[in-house]
């Protein structure tokens, strides 16, 4: 049975370390930080303009542009990743079926670039 304990000792250490080490980055914030907060700092803030503000007011479309890049970053990783690991099993189908993917992709790229949605003023 010691033997059997002992087998798992390496992985109570690691367990004990990233406690002491995830406490500590927990705590240190409240000991260390500087404490003080202006009304500015403290006022809810939400994409780009007053949260109390009228719900129907008019706000910019670089908004919307932005979250359309996401999107398009964001799919791109989530399906390429997965592609990349079977790509020697999927063969000439899984290529050009990608490549369609990622030019529909670079179609709605380019499309964000020209609207200027790349330069943020």
């Amino acid at each position: 049975m010691e033997e059997l304990l002992r087998e798992y000792a390496p992985i109570v250490v690691f367990i004990g370390i990233s406690l002491v080490i995830g406490l500590a980055l927990l705590i240190s914030p409240f000991i260390i930080a500087y404490k003080n907060p202006d009304p500015e700092k403290l006022s809810a803030y939400e994409c780009g303009f007053n949260a109390f503000d009228d719900a129907r007011m008019k706000f910019d479309v670089r908004f919307y542009l932005v979250a359309i890049l996401f999107i398009i970053f964001d799919l791109e990783v989530a399906f390429l990743f997965p592609w990349a690991v079977t790509f020697g099993e999927l063969g000439w189908f899984g290529f050009w079926s990608m490549m369609v993917f990622l030019g529909v992709l670079t179609i709605g790229f380019i499309y964000e670039w020209k609207k200027g949605a790349l330069e943020w003023d």
